[in-house]
């Protein structure tokens, strides 16, 4: 008789604290007083015959949102929290830890008797009225059924009122006036748009922006008025804007900024010392005071992040700018500034700068560990950071990692039983290091980045490599959606080691397993474009990066390699691969309400290898499957094209399926199920293909029927969103496998999901962190 897992007291605890829940929920008047009633919902409903079913029910959701107070929370139609209110004994008092526990998380029951209805009528009404809606009204009832309650909200919008026209009432011959009116057409109260409180709001932080970038420190929004005339007729309103006539002289006249004084070394101090300025100190390239006297920072480089300038007007957004940029810096833990009446000069603004330094060393360990369907392993991590290094907030980190991985189960060799250990060694600079003078712009700082790094991987029972990578180039923003990655130089080197006799005797009829230990050497410059709109709140959104890596083409071309002639070139003893790759990742995402979206993806890679080589190496070769790819099948596991799987066996190595082409198609509908809890339904198609014939893999290349060759799945998951990470969990299947027989590629006749041989073959279950797009 095969034994139970598990801990069988652990067992018994369990269930019955998780019946109690589902009966306690399945309860939720428990302890609901004969006469109350417990309150399920506010249900509002509009009546208006010129809105459209769809905007009717946008409304009706955005006046139900405001109602108070809020119904007990229910995940999945079952009161949750109040279930575990109820189990920890409701009302009564208890000194049990677990039921004062359940009482602590759960829910009170939210009664009819706590609605105030005349307060949500108003509120309705308020809502309403500033939409532009300004003879609406709103009647309620209740609804009870047995020991629950609904109070229906039924609201009559009336006709909606419209802007007749909107003047700017203000004298023109003012200094103030005139820099109002020069903005006005950009003004947001248009004629003929609805009334619209929020609008109105928008347009007086509208003005105070555009006089903030003007000069006019001192203004504020609350010293802005508009006035509304809906007496006019017609469901028309007119607009005033004014000035209050309470604003003081101050805020209506423009400052200039006096001297600029930059404590780069602050800390806490009493308030009469923090603006001591020592004696002899001499301004910096004649605009700012540096007061920094242990010479932590170079004060060009400090210098160079701030934006506001003695003798200029103030404005707004320079002076955002240079707090974005001295946080960005990385080397600063706080940063504050003060503005105040220069002493010397009238309408005159001197500004400090007090920042204070982080911690110059940083030392971090990370353990991580992993665990899959046939692996588990751990890892760790120690990384050593030294900020401001140069005294040009330069970042130097240190890394230092090791890690194993074993396999548990399964019937073939995943090569996946390894130990592996390295390091790494980055510098980042917040500037472009570049003889010439280039510059593009200077909102977002710019990056100049180089890495080293060495990695020692053994493959414990199959073979070890050693590999060198070196990454020098440039990372910058163009503005908030487009952003560029220049990789000037990036080199890779891969040599193997130690290969197992076991390995070599497959790798002789297998060569997919000698691609994977060939020594591996590319070097040239790689480019990466991002655009995203995606933080935008749009019905469509999109993320674009698209990417160009090219290795060996120039010094390929000077030595005239030639792979077909078997005149290969090497450099430091190793042939370098010759080839250029391009790839592109598109995706757009649909809102489809504002609890529900549709987010699809396609990837196109394409490469072309040549000179010195026949493929891509390996480390650069595309594939498909896995978490985040095709789902249904595992990684590395699908392709190319039609070609069968190598080697699947219990005693066989697993030979990664890879190609120098990838065509891969997603998309999955995302929707909310309550609270942190999501669901997704999803369906996954691509493959890989080769850029020419390879007789050990037939039916590899790219070809015009690659479209019959696409490998299909799909299938649910469910998301955990805990705001700082998602926890994900997918449930795939295919449907479409390539390598079958060409009339019998479409596999849905064969699904038996009671069949338990057929789960193991095709249900795959995949745990992730984050979406997989």
């Amino acid at each position: 008789m095969k034994k139970r897992k598990g801990n069988p007291m652990r067992n018994k605890l369990i269930l019955p604290c998780f019946l109690g829940l589902l009966l306690s929920s399945c309860n939720p008047t428990k302890y609901v007083a004969e006469n109350e009633k417990l309150y399920k919902e506010g249900d509002v409903v509009i009546h208006h015959d010129s809105i459209s079913d769809e905007r009717r029910e946008g409304f009706e959701t955005f006046l139900e949102s405001s109602l108070m107070p809020k119904p007990n929370k229910k995940f999945a139609g079952i009161y949750f929290k109040l279930g575990m209110w109820n189990m920890g004994g409701g009302p009564d008092s208890t000194n049990n830890f677990v039921r004062k526990w359940l009482k602590r998380n759960g829910e009170e029951p939210v009664l009819l008797s706590d609605v105030n209805r005349e307060y949500n009528q108003n509120l309705l009404r308020g809502k309403m009225e500033n939409l532009g809606f300004f003879q609406a009204r709103v009647t309620s009832d209740t609804l009870i059924d047995g020991k629950f309650a609904t109070v229906r909200y039924d609201a009559f919008p009336g006709k909606i009122y419209r802007i007749n026209k909107t003047e700017f009432d203000i004298d023109s011959t003012t200094q103030i006036g005139r820099s109002i009116h020069d903005s006005k057409d950009q003004t947001f109260l248009k004629p003929g748009n609805n009334y619209n409180l929020d609008v109105i709001l928008a347009e007086r932080e509208r003005i105070d922006n555009d006089l903030k970038h003007k000069g006019y420190y001192y203004f504020s929004d609350d010293n802005f008025l508009v006035e509304v005339d809906s007496t006019i007729g017609n469901n028309k309103v007119d607009m005033f804007m004014t000035i209050k006539p309470e604003t003081p002289e101050k805020a209506k006249t423009p400052q200039k900024i006096g001297n600029i004084y930059i404590f780069p070394n602050y800390r806490e101090t009493t308030g009469s010392n923090r603006r001591r300025i020592p004696r002899g100190t001499e301004k910096y390239d004649g605009k700012y005071y540096i007061i920094d006297r242990e010479n932590r920072f170079r004060k060009k480089v400090l210098a160079n992040h701030i934006f506001l300038e003695p003798g200029k007007l103030y404005n707004r957004w320079e002076h955002q700018q240079t707090i974005n940029h001295l946080v960005n810096l990385n080397a600063f833990k706080f940063v504050k500034n003060d503005f105040v009446d220069s002493p010397d000069s009238t309408n005159t603004l001197d500004v400090y700068y007090y920042l204070t330094p982080m911690q110059r060393r940083a030392l971090r360990l990370e353990l991580i560990a992993k665990t899959a369907a046939v692996y588990n392993g751990t890892e760790a991590n120690i990384n050593w950071t030294f900020k401001n290094a140069f005294k040009g907030f330069e970042t130097v980190t240190l890394s230092v990692f090791g890690g194993y991985e074993t396999q548990t189960g399964g019937n073939v060799n995943l090569n996946s039983s390894y130990i592996r250990y390295g390091t790494e060694v980055s510098i980042n600079w917040p500037r472009l290091l570049s003889p010439y003078k280039w510059a593009p712009g200077r909102r977002y700082i710019p990056r100049t980045f180089l890495k080293v790094g060495y990695e020692f991987l053994n493959r414990r029972t199959a073979y070890t490599l050693n590999s060198f990578t070196t990454n020098f180039g440039y990372a910058w923003k163009e503005n908030e959606q487009k952003e560029h990655n220049l990789t000037l130089a990036e080199i890779i080197y891969v040599q193997p080691r130690g290969i197992s006799d076991e390995y070599r005797a497959q790798m002789d009829t297998v060569p997919t397993l000698r691609h994977i230990v060939d020594p591996q050497f590319s070097f040239g410059p790689n480019y990466t474009y991002t655009f995203t709109n995606t933080m935008e709140d749009k019905k469509h959104t999109f993320y674009a990066k698209a990417g160009l890596n090219t290795s060996g083409n120039i010094l390929g071309l000077i030595q005239g390699a030639d792979y077909k002639e078997g005149n290969i070139k090497e450099l430091f003893g190793t042939a370098y691969s010759q080839f250029v790759k391009a790839e592109a990742d598109l995706r757009h995402y649909m809102k489809l309400s504002a609890s529900s979206q549709l987010a699809s993806r396609i990837m196109i890679g394409t490469s072309y290898s040549y000179g010195n080589s026949r493929s891509l190496p390996y480390l650069k070769q595309y594939y498909t499957g896995g978490p985040n790819g095709l789902r249904a099948f595992r990684a590395r596991s699908v392709g190319p094209g039609s070609s069968l799987p190598e080697n699947i066996g219990e005693d066989n190595f697993f030979a990664d399926q890879t190609g120098d082409l990838k065509l891969e198609l997603n998309t999955e509908y995302r929707s909310k199920i309550a609270g942190m809890f999501h669901w997704a339904a999803f369906v996954d198609a691509g493959n890989v293909w080769l850029q020419r014939e390879d007789e050990n893999k037939p039916g590899g290349k790219f070809s015009k029927a690659f479209l019959s060759e696409l490998a299909v799945g799909g299938g649910v998951g469910l998301r955990v969103d805990l705001d700082f990470l998602v926890i994900r969990t997918d449930f795939a299947i295919p449907f479409r496998v390539p390598y079958r027989d060409k009339g019998d590629r479409w596999v849905f006749k064969y699904i038996d999901i009671r069949e338990r041989d057929w789960r193991r073959d095709n249900l795959v279950f995949n745990l992730a962190i984050g979406y997989p797009f």
